[in-house]
């Protein structure tokens, strides 16, 4: 796990802001999941560092980095830190939460990007209909209405095995790295925290208009809707592809890393 000596700190307009920074070369930036922090990318930093600069923030409110006080999006924070950096036009690659940071990024500033992988992600203006996730995210909103974080973070792995899998078939070392992070993020909020995020609307609409390379990375055994999603995304845009992770659901580049390192390195090397 990351030392906090090896985070760096971005003071933006609303607080400080946590990044990991490894490597050196074209500046590739990795956004993580929902409720976690960049250790979701324990595997990814280091292969990545080997041939670029590798930038791995917390998302405001997650990890180390400070909780909102006023409104907020996710894209104004990100290309605050780009340009604080001064290193782009940055390749974006997220997971879930982070995949669709990196769309809605694209959107909004288009001149900091060159290039997108999202995993497990559209554009920030999805929801679930799938009704086994719509029962765990259920699960989730009841638990935390009655202050029951244990039996929130039980709903949250969940979404590791997806649905037809169980939590014996998922290696427990990364059963406990996202339980450790989740409630590293719970711990930082209140149940009567007001909500600063800001979200964006009239994504898809922009969404042809995306005019750098997108590579949508998905679990077989993730959300069907998700995929289907994640999969429109990629054929919406101009230059679009697809990959698919066997055997995993929602944490690809968990689960199985070598496989999510090997297809988003041959992305990169391609642009």
């Amino acid at each position: 796990m990351t030392a906090a000596s090896d985070l760096r700190f971005f003071t933006s307009s609303d607080g400080e802001l946590a990044y990991r920074d490894a490597g050196a070369g074209d500046l590739v930036v990795l956004l993580h999941s929902g409720f976690v922090d960049h250790r979701v990318f324990e595997a990814q930093i280091p292969a990545l560092a080997a041939g670029y600069r590798v930038i791995a923030p917390d998302v405001r409110g997650h990890g180390a980095s400070a909780n909102a006080t006023r409104p907020f999006r996710w894209a104004d924070d990100l290309a605050a830190l780009l340009r604080h950096l001064d290193a782009g036009p940055a390749a974006l690659v997220g997971v879930s939460m982070g995949g669709a940071i990196a769309t809605d990024t694209v959107l909004e500033y288009p001149e900091l990007v060159r290039a997108v992988v999202v995993s497990g992600a559209a554009t920030s203006e999805f929801e679930y209909t799938d009704p086994w996730v719509r029962q765990v995210q259920a699960e989730q909103a009841r638990a935390l209405g009655a202050g029951d974080v244990e039996g929130w973070v039980t709903a949250f792995l969940r979404f590791v095995p997806g649905e037809h899998r169980t939590l014996v078939d998922v290696d427990p070392a990364v059963l406990t790295r996202l339980r450790e992070m989740a409630l590293g993020t719970l711990a930082k909020h209140t149940p009567d925290e007001e909500n600063h995020h800001v979200p964006m609307t009239d994504t898809w609409p922009r969404v042809p208009k995306i005019d750098v390379p997108v590579l949508t990375v998905n679990g077989a055994l993730d959300a069907p809707d998700l995929i289907a999603e994640a999969e429109r995304l990629a054929r919406t845009v101009p230059d679009g592809r697809s990959a698919t992770v066997e055997g995993t659901a929602h944490y690809p580049n968990m689960e199985r890393p070598d496989a999510f390192n090997e297809i988003v390195t041959g992305f990169l090397g391609s642009l």
